[in-house]
């Protein structure tokens, strides 16, 4: 399991890099990023009622997956017009639809 420690950084005599959070889908290939959150329930599907809970299918579906905050997930490819993503995670190859990545968000250095 390969979770990220601040620590680390400063253990290595890392210089000091500028850390930004971006959705899943603004990496390119080959860029790697720490899951730091996702974003669940947003908006409302139609014929849905108010009040209704969404997004515990959409988290509990990443957590099978080893998408969870702290994780480090590097972008295989990206394939062109609203196409798939294949990342890998935790030592596995995954594909998620562009939708589901855009809700992703990762701490990347640049």
């Amino acid at each position: 399991m390969e979770l990220y420690t601040p620590e680390e950084d400063r253990k290595k005599g890392k210089r000091k890099v500028e850390r930004m959070e971006l959705r899943l889908t603004d990496l390119r290939d080959g860029e790697s990023g720490i899951v730091t959150s996702v974003k669940i329930g947003e908006g409302r599907r139609r014929g849905e009622r108010r009040g209704a809970e969404r997004g515990w299918g959409f988290r509990r579906r990443l957590e099978d997956m080893g998408l969870t905050p702290g994780t480090r997930v590097t972008v295989v490819k990206s394939a062109p017009f609203h196409g798939p993503l294949e990342v890998f995670v935790r030592g596995s190859r995954l594909a998620l639809g562009k939708g589901m990545a855009e809700r992703i968000l990762v701490e990347v250095e640049r």
